[in-house]
C-alpha cells in the first residue's frame, strides 16, 4: 500500500521508506505480511461468520440456545399492571426475559389529537403511541435527544399493530396517547412495546375488541452448502437478531396478524419455509396472550376515576363564531364559568361541541350554557317546515347607533354580557360598556341572566357581529373582597 501511494518505486527505495527488508524466504513474515493486508472490515466480517455458524451448530447439535431454551419456548413473561399513580390513567410494566417495558397510556379530549401533515395536508390522529429507547436500556451512556429513525420507526410498527384493536371514536371518542418507555432491552423491544401498550389502554379503561401481542422470530440457516434443515427460532435474543440469517415481527390476537415486519440477510425464503414460521409465532403469540390475560383478570373495563367524561353534540357551523367569541373570550369565559376542563370544537358541518370534565354536573351546566348561548336553532337537528304564501320581508338591517329597548341578557361571563337583539342575533357588551362608572368585576353588576336591558349598538365588524352598550341604570357594588 505505501508502494501504491508513493506510485511505485524498487524494493531497494522501499527499504530506505521504512518499508523494511525483504521477507523472502521468511514463512513466519510472509503470514503476517499477508494478515497485515486484511481490512478490519473484513475480519469482523469473518468472525461474524464463524459465530453465526457455531450458534446454528450447537442448536442443531443440542436443540438449545445459548440461553437454555428450546427453539419454540418464550422467555418468563412478568406484568404489573398499575405500578404508576392514578394521575396516568393507565400503566404497566411488562417483563419478558431482559426485555422490559414501562407502557403508559392517558386519554384526551379532540384537542389532545396528534397534528401532522402529509401530501394531502394537515391531518390528526386520535390514537398515537410514542417509543423510547434510551441508551440506558442497552447498558449504555449518551445523550437522549429527539426520536431517530429507529425510535420513529419501531414506534410506528407497535402503533400500527394496536390500531386494529381500536374502539370507534362514536363508542369512544377519547384521544388516546400510549408510550412505550423501553428500560432493559435484549431482543424485540418493539413487540414487548405492543404488549406494554395493549396492557396499558386496558388499563385506562379502553374497550379493546381484543388483547394484541406480538413476538419477534428468527431464523438459522446452513450456509455452509451441506444442506442442513433450517432452524426456526420464538421470541429471539439480541445475539440471535444479529447472528441470525432472517428476523420478522408478527403481532396480533388469536385469529389474526395486525402488523408484520421482516428483515432478511439472505436472497430468498421458501414459501413453505414461511408457513411454518408464522404457525409457530402464532403458537407463541398465544402463550403471550394467555400471560396477558392472567395479568388482566377478569375485571369489567371502566375508565379509572381521574379520566376526565366526555360529551359531544352538534351544533350548525354558523353558530360557531358566537360560542368561540372575540379572541376566545366567550369560550374561555364558559371553560371558567361552569369548572369544565375543557371546551372543543370540531368545525365540520355541522360542527360538534367536546365538553370534558371529571364532574358530571359541570358538564351538564356547561352544555346547557352552550345551548342557550346559540338560541334554540343551535340545538335543532331538523329545519321546521317552510310556510306557505310568499316569503316574510328580511328585516332591517342592524347599524351603529340603533337602540333596542327591552332586550334579554341571555349570557354573562367575567368579562361582558350577550344580549338578544333580536331571535337568533345577539350582541355582546364588554364590562367597561356596562356603565360609566368604573366596573372592576362582572360580580359587582346588578344583573342576571334573563334581564330585560336596553342598548345601544357600538360596532358592526365584517362578521356581522355586534357590539352594544348597556343604556339601563342598576346598581353597582363595591368589588368582592380581596379582588
Amino acid at each position: 500500500r505505501s508502494r501504491a501511494r508513493r506510485g511505485g518505486g524498487g524494493g531497494e527505495e522501499e527499504g530506505e521508506e521504512g518499508e523494511g527488508p525483504s521477507t523472502a524466504g521468511k514463512g513466519e513474515d510472509e503470514v503476517l505480511l499477508a494478515s497485515a493486508s486484511f481490512e478490519e472490515a473484513e475480519i469482523r466480517g469473518a468472525l461474524k461468520k464463524m459465530a453465526c455458524e457455531a450458534m446454528r451448530e450447537i442448536v442443531a447439535a443440542t436443540g438449545e440456545r445459548t440461553d437454555g431454551r428450546s427453539t419454540t419456548q418464550v422467555r418468563p413473561i412478568s406484568v404489573e399492571m398499575a405500578p404508576l399513580p392514578p394521575v396516568v390513567h393507565g400503566s404497566v410494566l411488562f417483563t419478558r426475559g431482559e426485555t422490559q417495558a414501562l407502557g403508559t397510556t392517558t386519554l384526551g379530549d379532540s384537542s389532545m389529537a396528534q397534528r401532522y401533515e402529509d401530501l394531502e395536508g394537515e391531518k390528526r390522529k386520535r390514537f398515537y403511541l410514542q417509543y423510547a429507547f434510551p441508551p440506558f436500556s442497552v447498558g449504555e451512556v449518551g445523550r437522549v435527544g429527539s426520536p431517530g429513525r429507529r425510535e420513529v420507526g419501531h414506534g410506528n410498527l407497535a402503533e400500527r399493530a394496536l390500531r386494529a384493536a381500536l374502539p370507534g371514536e362514536d363508542e369512544f371518542p377519547y384521544v388516546i396517547r400510549t408510550e412505550s418507555l423501553i428500560t432493559e432491552s435484549c431482543g424485540s423491544s418493539s413487540m414487548a412495546s405492543v404488549c406494554a401498550g395493549a396492557l396499558s389502554m386496558r388499563a385506562a379503561g379502553v374497550p379493546l375488541k381484543s388483547l394484541v401481542a406480538g413476538v419477534a422470530m428468527g431464523l438459522l440457516l446452513d450456509e455452509s452448502g451441506e444442506g442442513g434443515e433450517p432452524i426456526i427460532l420464538t421470541d429471539i435474543l439480541g445475539s440471535e437478531d444479529a447472528l441470525g440469517t432472517m428476523d420478522f415481527k408478527v403481532a396480533g390476537n388469536e385469529v389474526g396478524i395486525s402488523a408484520f415486519q421482516l428483515d432478511i440477510k439472505c436472497e430468498g425464503l421458501s414459501i413453505e419455509l414461511m408457513r411454518r414460521a408464522l404457525r409457530q409465532a402464532r403458537e407463541g403469540r398465544l402463550h403471550i396472550l394467555s400471560e396477558m390475560r392472567k395479568a388482566c383478570g377478569d375485571s369489567e373495563v371502566r375508565l379509572p376515576p381521574g379520566v376526565g367524561r366526555i360529551r359531544s353534540f352538534a351544533v350548525p357551523s354558523k353558530v360557531v363564531g358566537k360560542i368561540i367569541g372575540p379572541g376566545g373570550a366567550t369560550i374561555n369565559g364558559l371553560i371558567s364559568d361552569t369548572g369544565v376542563d375543557n371546551i372543543s370544537i370540531d368545525k365540520s358541518d355541522p360542527a360538534v361541541v367536546t365538553i370534558t370534565s371529571t364532574s358530571d354536573e359541570a358538564i351538564a351546566l356547561a352544555e346547557a350554557q352552550v345551548r342557550e348561548l346559540v338560541g334554540e336553532s343551535g340545538a335543532a337537528t331538523e329545519r321546521a317546515p317552510r310556510p306557505s304564501g310568499p316569503p316574510p320581508p328580511p328585516p332591517p338591517p342592524i347599524r351603529v347607533d340603533d337602540i333596542y329597548e327591552a332586550c334579554e341578557i341571555k349570557n354573562m361571563v367575567p368579562f361582558g354580557v350577550f344580549v338578544a337583539l333580536r331571535p337568533g342575533v345577539d350582541g355582546f357588551c364588554h364590562i367597561s360598556e356596562l356603565s360609566e362608572q368604573y366596573i372592576k368585576s362582572i360580580d359587582q353588576v346588578g344583573l342576571k341572566r334573563g334581564d330585560a336591558v336596553d342598548v345601544r349598538v357600538t360596532e358592526v365588524n365584517k362578521d356581522g357581529k355586534y357590539r352594544v352598550a348597556v343604556l339601563t341604570d342598576f346598581e353597582i357594588a363595591p368589588p368582592p373582597a380581596g379582588r
